[in-house]
């Protein structure tokens, strides 16, 4: 039972991040033209694994920690899919 609610906590923890970090890394313009808290589902999809396998450390101290999780995919771009760096590089990272 711990171990199922350490991995919905988790699991939220990453949602809530990548969100977080799609919005972040949007302009403003594009802010007033979406919902708040919402990236698109293929923006959200694109980092989500990369995040889980490279910066749990950073989702366990802080899972809305923006810079440090965005740091933590720079940090890693060597090692990241594909998919997730062109989705840095579509907001400028």
């Amino acid at each position: 039972m711990a171990v199922e609610n350490r991995a919905a906590r988790n699991g939220s923890a990453i949602l809530i991040a990548i969100c977080t970090f799609v919005l972040a890394m949007t302009g403003a313009a594009q802010l007033s033209a979406q919902p708040m808290g919402q990236g698109s589902e293929q923006e959200r999809a694109a980092c989500r694994h990369d995040v889980r396998r490279f910066c749990q450390a950073e989702l366990q101290r802080n899972s809305g920690d923006v810079l440090g999780i965005t740091g933590c995919l720079q940090a890693n771009r060597g090692r990241i899919s594909r998919t997730c760096r062109n989705a840095l590089a579509s907001h400028g990272q």
